[in-house]
């Protein structure tokens, strides 16, 4: 029986009240998921700060999307249900359904936003995960550790930002090349994007930030003299969907000026 299989049936059996909650899987970390726990410098809120002007102007979104799939070795599959995504382009009225007005200006209405997983600071996704393949980084990162993803979906269903995407397929068999830096995934599989923590561990900003010739901010929301922090001062931004209590950890500035955020 395959690992995930073995979980899972163990997860089964818990539900049924056949074995003690004390020895069903997702009791401790997985050594893989452990190490990950631990990277990431304590007391540091990684952020993104996404100028949306200056990203629309550039015309760089598809490249990035592009860079970042290819990077991560995100399967190229079609298809409302079964496509996996990292970061995605959406209009403002399907980002924002919830403060989206009639009377959008049009400059707003025609932007394109980038969509990803906003790491927040109180992450459903985690709560709900049933072997803890889904945890908070010590730095605010929401990480996962793929061995312990029993493809249950209660992190899809969790989350509200539909940053998550189950692998129905093989995803390797999606791929035109693969990138041998980068994990791959298997079938069955939930994955999202990481804010690109294996190069934030080395020092290295996201790769949608340094793409985005300066319109994608990255930084630390807990040092006032930080990037994000000293543009979120400057001009008016705003997250999604925050009346739900989450803390995303991704701000957009929708247009300039000297507002408070």
């Amino acid at each position: 029986m395959e690992r995930r299989d073995f979980i899972k049936a163990g997860l089964v059996a818990c539900a049924a009240g056949l074995v003690p909650l004390t020895g069903c899987a997702g009791g401790g970390e997985a050594p893989g998921a452990a190490q990950d726990a631990a990277q990431g410098a304590s007391g540091k809120r990684w952020a993104l700060v996404v100028d949306e002007q200056k990203l629309n102007r550039a015309d760089v979104l598809d490249r990035i999307i592009e860079a970042c799939h290819k990077a991560h070795n995100v399967p190229a599959i079609e298809g409302d249900k079964t496509a996996v995504k990292w970061i995605w382009p959406e209009s403002f009225e399907h980002a924002f359904p919830d403060i989206a007005s009639t009377y959008v200006s049009e400059g707003v209405e025609e932007m394109a936003f980038p969509m990803l997983c906003n790491h927040c600071e109180e992450p459903p996704c985690v709560r709900v995960c049933p072997t803890k393949a889904t945890f908070k980084r010590p730095d605010g990162i929401v990480s996962m550790d793929y061995h312990r993803c029993i493809g249950c979906r209660f992190c899809m269903g969790a989350c509200p930002y539909g940053a998550r995407s189950l692998n129905f397929d093989d995803p390797r068999l999606h791929l035109a090349e693969v990138n041998p830096a980068y994990p791959t995934r298997v079938r069955g599989v939930v994955e999202k994007c990481m804010f690109c923590s294996e190069r934030i561990d080395k020092g290295l900003a996201p790769l949608c930030a340094e793409m985005s010739q300066g319109a994608i901010l990255f930084g630390d929301l807990n040092d006032p003299e930080s990037d994000v922090r000293r543009a979120l001062a400057k001009s008016f931004s705003i997250r999604r969907r925050v009346e739900l209590g989450t803390g995303p950890s991704v701000y957009y500035i929708v247009e300039g000026g000297e507002q408070r955020a």
